[in-house]
C-alpha cells in the first residue's frame, strides 16, 4: 500500500518568518502563475533553494481564466507550426500522468455542414494522431450523421452531413496551479502569496534580489537570490521597465495582451461528454463548448487589449460573438438570461520588436525567454500546456548565463504533483467534482470537522478548512474563485455561499476574509456591457 505524505501547513506567520530569515535563495521567482510556479518546482525539484513571490493569489491572472483545455493546439496545426505542436503534445501527455485527478483526456466533435469539411479538417486531424504517436490519447475518427447526434445531441440537425471526433485533454487549472505550488513547498520551496515585489535590488549593476511586502501587515522583506525569474505574465514589461530604470537602459514592450472571455451555462444546452469545437466561426476565430464541472463553457475570444487590469471586463461584442455562434450550432441558444458567469483572461502574446500592431492573430503564442544587462530573465508567453518545457529552458537560460551551476534536466518529466493517485482515476472532470479534485489527499479532507455539513454541491466545510490550513487560502475569494470553482461556474450561487465561507475562514485563520470585497467581484462575473445589472440573491 503506498503511503501518502500529510499535507504541509499554510500557516501565513510561518511563511512569513521564513521570509524574513537572512538567507541566499539560488533563485527567487516573481509571479505565482502557472510559469512560475513550474519554475519554481523544476527548480526546488533540482535540488535548488526557491523562494516565490506573488502580489494577489496564486493563479489569480490568466492561469485561472484559462478555456479548460490540455491541448497540443490544432489552430496552430493548420498554421504549419508543427514544432510547437509537437511539443505541446508531448507536455500534454506528461501533464496527463502527473496530475491524473485534475487532468484527464476528453473526446472533441467537430460537426461538419459542407460535403468538404469531414475529410478537409479529418485529414489535419489525423495529422494532429501522427504527431502525437504514442502519446496520442485516442484514434480520430470520421462520423456519420447519427453518430455525430449521439455525441452532441443538442447540435444543429439542419444540414449535418456528420463530422470528426479527436481527442484532447482538460483540467482545472486554478488547482493544477495549486498543485505546483504545493508540490514546489514539498521539495523544500518557499512560496508566498499577497506579497508583491516592490523593488529590484542591484549590486553593481546586477540584480541581487528583491524587496517584497506583506499586503496585510504592510511589512517589508529584503530577498537576495543568485538569480531572479520575471514571471508575471501581462505584467512583465513593468517589472522589465523597473529593471531597465535601475541600470539606466530603458527598455521596449515585449507583451501585447490578448483578451478571451467565456461564457459558462447550465449543461442542458449540451448533455454530453463531448466537446463542440468549430474550427472557424463567421469571422474565421475557433468556437468550443466544453463540458467542465457540471456546466458548460463557451469561449473562446481573441480581442487586443491596450489597458492590463487585474479583473477584465468583457467587450459587449464578445459577448455577442458568443452567443451568436453558439445559435448557428445548437438547436437551443444560450441567451444572456442563461449566463451563470462570465470570466476573462489576458493572455501575454509576444511582439516582434518591429511590430507596433495590435492584430493578436499575428502575434506568437510561443513562448519568449530572455535576459537584461543586469541578468534578470523574463519568460512570458506560451501556454498551460507546455509550462514545464517552458520551466526548463528558464532554467536552461540561467545555466547558459551562468547564474545558476547546471544541473541536470528533466526531472519534473515523471514527477506526480501533490495529490496525485497511484490507482486509476474513475471520475470525470467534465462533471461536477467534490472529494475527488483532491486525489490521494481526499482522506485528509474528509478527517478535518465539518466533512459531513454540504455548503453547497460538491463542497463541504471540511474543504473550506483544508484551504485554510493546507492550501494558502486566506479570503473569501481565494475559497471560491480557485480552491472551489464556484464564482467561475455560477456566480450567483457563489454570492449567496460567500457569508458562511468569510465565517468559516474567520475562524480558521482569525483574520478578515475580505467577504465585502468578494461580493463586488462577484458581481462583474454576471455583468454584460450595456445591459441593466442583474438581481443578486441577499
Amino acid at each position: 500500500m503506498t503511503t501518502v505524505a500529510a499535507p504541509l501547513p499554510t500557516r501565513r506567520k510561518d511563511l512569513l518568518a521564513r521570509l524574513a530569515e537572512p538567507h541566499c535563495f539560488d533563485l527567487a521567482v516573481i509571479g505565482g502563475g502557472a510559469t512560475g510556479l513550474g519554475v519554481a518546482l523544476d527548480a526546488a525539484a533540482r535540488g535548488f533553494s526557491v523562494v516565490l513571490v506573488e502580489s494577489h493569489d496564486f493563479a489569480k491572472g490568466t492561469s485561472s481564466r484559462a478555456t479548460k483545455l490540455v491541448h497540443g493546439g490544432v489552430r496552430y496545426l493548420a498554421q504549419g507550426n508543427i514544432a510547437l505542436v509537437r511539443e505541446a503534445l508531448h507536455e500534454r501527455t506528461t501533464l496527463l500522468h502527473n496530475a491524473p485527478h485534475l487532468a484527464q483526456p476528453l473526446p472533441f466533435v467537430m460537426p461538419s455542414y459542407h460535403w468538404w469539411e469531414t475529410p478537409f479538417y479529418g485529414a489535419g486531424l489525423l495529422m494532429y494522431d501522427v504527431l502525437a504517436g504514442k502519446a496520442g490519447l485516442g484514434a480520430t475518427q470520421f462520423l456519420g450523421r447519427e453518430r455525430t447526434l449521439q455525441c452532441l445531441p443538442t447540435v444543429r440537425t439542419e444540414g449535418l452531413k456528420g463530422g470528426v471526433k479527436y481527442w484532447d485533454g482538460q483540467f482545472d487549472d486554478a488547482r493544477l496551479a495549486l498543485a505546483l505550488a504545493r508540490t514546489a513547498a514539498s521539495h523544500g520551496a518557499l512560496l508566498v502569496n499577497y506579497c508583491p515585489a516592490r523593488e529590484l535590488i542591484h549590486e553593481g549593476g546586477r540584480v541581487a534580489g528583491l524587496v517584497c511586502e506583506d499586503v496585510e501587515s504592510g511589512r517589508r522583506f529584503r530577498v537576495r537570490a543568485r538569480s531572479v525569474v520575471n514571471a508575471t505574465g501581462v505584467w512583465v514589461d513593468d517589472l522589465r521597465q523597473m529593471d531597465g530604470e535601475a541600470i539606466g537602459r530603458p527598455v521596449k514592450p515585449i507583451v501585447a495582451p490578448s483578451q478571451g472571455v467565456h461564457i459558462v451555462v447550465d449543461r442542458e444546452f449540451l448533455p454530453a461528454d463531448h466537446a463542440l469545437m468549430v474550427p472557424k466561426t463567421a469571422d474565421g476565430r475557433v468556437l468550443f463548448a466544453v463540458p467542465w464541472l457540471g456546466k458548460l463553457i463557451l469561449g473562446t475570444t481573441d480581442s487586443p487589449r491596450q489597458d492590463v487590469v487585474r479583473e477584465p471586463e468583457p467587450f459587449r461584442e464578445e459577448v455577442d460573438f458568443i452567443l451568436q455562434e453558439s445559435a448557428r450550432f445548437l438547436t437551443r441558444a444560450p441567451r444572456a438570461a442563461d449566463i451563470r458567469s462570465i470570466w476573462v483572461g489576458l493572455r501575454p502574446l509576444v511582439k516582434p520588436q518591429d511590430d507596433d500592431g495590435d492584430n493578436t492573430k499575428s502575434l506568437s503564442r510561443e513562448h519568449t525567454v530572455l535576459s537584461s544587462r543586469s541578468g534578470l530573465v523574463t519568460v512570458t508567453g506560451g501556454k498551460w500546456t507546455t509550462y514545464r518545457a517552458m520551466a526548463e529552458d528558464v532554467l536552461q537560460k540561467c545555466f547558459t548565463l551562468e547564474l545558476l551551476p547546471s544541473r541536470p534536466a528533466g526531472i519534473t518529466n515523471n514527477l506526480p504533483l501533490v495529490g496525485a493517485p497511484a490507482q486509476p482515476v474513475t471520475h470525470r472532470i467534465s462533471e461536477l467534482q467534490g472529494l475527488h479534485s483532491y486525489g490521494s489527499e481526499a482522506r485528509f479532507v474528509a478527517d478535518l470537522p465539518g466533512n459531513s455539513e454540504c455548503l453547497s454541491e460538491g463542497l463541504t466545510e471540511a474543504m473550506v478548512r483544508f484551504a485554510a490550513r493546507y492550501e494558502y487560502a486566506s479570503t473569501v475569494e481565494d475559497m471560491l474563485a480557485r480552491r472551489s470553482r464556484l464564482l467561475f461556474l455560477d456566480a450567483r450561487k457563489a454570492i449567496a455561499l460567500a457569508p458562511r465561507i468569510a465565517a468559516l475562514l474567520q475562524d480558521e485563520l482569525g483574520a478578515d476574509p475580505q467577504l465585502e470585497a468578494f461580493l463586488t467581484l462577484a458581481q462583474q462575473y454576471l455583468h454584460i456591457p450595456g445591459e441593466q445589472a442583474l438581481d443578486f440573491p441577499e
